[in-house]
């Protein structure tokens, strides 16, 4: 063999390792970004204290949308029958997060061991009292002894009974509230005259009177302004253990309130799979409730003020507490 032909032979070798070191190279990269992609995507589990609100859509929409995957989180929505259920599965650890009300702030001060996170939305322009066909009841005023459904004590629906019970002068008894759960035992009961009226979103008492089955008395969001009608809540868990998972998911959490603020139809569309909702009733839903989701997503004292007020009115403890243990900001900033 020529010197030429044994240099050639041995390019080729070489060339050859080289590009079998390429190749190795290529597929490990390939293998290793598939492993870190895999890992990005943490899983969350967030629980809603009730399906139908408007306000707690943002999870499928961000779902829908591919938001929650930018922020690399996979998330698993349960859902409970009210807001003491739902503060159950804090204390069970079944869920890392839940969306409730404000007023469900007074079972952390009961050693619920969980903080509320972020405020969702404020002042209750999305809820509404629903009365039966068969009610006289025509005015506010008139609402005295009055019979009302809510899902559980302690919740945002039996708050409002008694906020505005307390509003009319009648103190906070002065209307009754009857415990009912999910929304399907809600609808049986105003249906059968158990009770007189609902406290439910404003969205589904349109449907009802699409039906001719019950009236919109009025909106709470006309007696009451400085308020947190819904927060999200952290387990203590995963704010000892696992805070930046929190500050993607707020983060996102804004992302999808602003596509929902900029996109009026596609967030109608995928609300609808989630409320079952007439898309023209999705749609006056749509209006009456973007006005309170929060954009910041802060806490205002004010509104502080008045939940924490509301704890021994409600009978959930006998002083207001120390509001400023209830929550946190702290996860409020971008990751």
């Amino acid at each position: 063999m020529t010197s030429r032909s044994r240099r050639a032979g041995d390019l080729r070798q070489v060339t050859g390792r080289a590009n079998n070191r390429v190749f190795a190279g290529l597929l490990l990269a390939v293998t290793l970004l598939g492993v870190t992609t895999a890992a990005a995507a943490d899983k969350i589990r967030v629980g809603k204290s009730v399906v139908q609100p408007f306000a707690f859509a943002p999870l499928e929409i961000g779902m829908a949308e591919g938001i929650w995957t930018k922020y690399g989180l996979e998330t698993e929505v349960i859902i409970f029958n009210g807001d003491a259920k739902l503060q159950q599965g804090l204390v069970a650890n079944a869920v890392d997060f839940g969306l409730g009300s404000g007023p469900a702030m007074g079972f952390l001060a009961k050693g619920v061991p969980a903080k509320a996170v972020a405020a969702i939305a404020n002042e209750p322009l999305s809820m509404g009292l629903v009365m039966g066909p068969a009610s006289n009841i025509r005015a506010p005023q008139e609402l005295k002894g009055a019979k009302i459904g809510v899902t559980t004590n302690g919740s945002l629906s039996y708050w409002l009974v008694r906020e505005l019970s307390r509003q009319m002068g009648w103190g906070s008894d002065g209307i009754e509230t009857v415990a009912l759960g999910a929304i399907g035992p809600q609808f049986a009961a105003l249906k059968v005259g158990q009770v007189e009226g609902l406290i439910v979103s404003s969205s589904q008492g349109y449907g009802l009177e699409a039906k001719n089955e019950g009236r919109v008395l009025l909106k709470f969001g006309n007696y009451i302004k400085d308020f947190h009608t819904h927060v999200i809540f952290a387990t203590d868990d995963m704010i000892a253990h696992k805070p930046d998972q929190i500050r993607r998911f707020l983060a996102g959490w804004k992302d999808v309130i602003a596509f929902m603020a900029a996109n009026k139809d596609e967030t109608v569309r995928i609300a609808r799979q989630v409320t079952g909702l007439d898309e023209a009733i999705e749609r006056r839903e749509y209006d009456d409730v973007m006005p309170m989701m929060s954009r910041d997503l802060r806490f205002h004292p004010k509104a502080l003020d008045v939940i924490g007020d509301s704890f021994p009115e409600m009978g959930i403890m006998p002083a207001k507490p120390d509001m400023r243990t209830l929550y946190t900001e702290e996860f409020l900033n971008d990751p």
